[in-house]
């Protein structure tokens, strides 16, 4: 009876094993002989150096990586700002000596009783300053003399004069020497030679030229006195 017992458990030991050995060859058929998933390539995972990413500019812009902008162009010259720098120089030219544009009379060297020859009486004459002054409308001057007939003086009032503006005079000529005010005009300075000053007034009202003065300093006197 125990051989009997002893024969029955070897049987169903045995029986176990082959059970257990057909399990695991199932096992091994699916899982095991199944190779692993290979690891993507780096050229299908990782971005190529060289392109750029989504949604920006490859081309980089002016100054990027400096901290710089590109200088920006230098204001355009025109034929205007030239002519008016010309206009400008050739107004300095001619009150060095004596002059103002369109009037051939000049201060210092010029009488009135030649002025008187040519034009004619003056349209009105006033006592200002230290002198007398004549208007020639028509001629859009002023003559200014003293006493003993010597012009000291000439202003003009061209129209072409009157477009000017501080900020073109001084684009040109620099910062007057002086400044001055009569009223609500403004009168800057411009020393022309050791003998003149070039003098343009402009009303704080227009902010342009109104007109402008060759003035000799050293004529302003009333040379018949004493």
């Amino acid at each position: 009876m125990q051989s009997h017992l002893k024969t029955f458990a070897f049987s169903l030991a045995l029986a176990g094993v082959f059970a257990m050995t057909a399990c695991a060859s199932g096992n091994g058929g699916s899982n095991g002989a199944a190779s692993p998933p290979a690891s993507p390539s780096a050229s299908a995972t990782s971005p190529v150096a060289s392109d750029p990413l989504p949604g920006t500019d490859p081309t980089p812009s002016a100054g990027a990586g400096t901290g710089t902008k590109p200088p920006a162009s230098p204001p355009a010259r025109t034929a205007e700002t030239d002519d008016t720098g010309a206009e400008l120089k050739e107004l300095l030219k001619l009150a060095q000596k004596g002059r103002a544009p369109g009037i051939a009379y000049a201060a210092h060297t010029g009488l009135i009783d030649d002025v008187e020859k040519d034009w004619g009486k003056a349209d009105k004459t006033e006592a200002a300053g230290k002198g007398i002054y004549a208007t020639y409308a028509k001629k859009n001057a002023v003559i200014g003399f003293n006493k003993g007939s010597q012009i000291f003086d000439v202003r003009s009032s061209d129209p072409k004069l009157q477009k000017l503006t501080l900020k073109q005079i001084e684009r040109t000529l620099g910062k007057p020497a002086d400044t001055t005010k009569n009223g609500d005009d403004a009168i800057y300075v411009y020393n022309a030679g050791k003998q003149f000053q070039l003098k343009f007034v402009i009303p704080k009202s227009t902010g342009q030229v109104d007109h402008i003065s060759v003035f000799s300093p050293q004529d302003a006197v009333n040379n018949m006195a004493g």
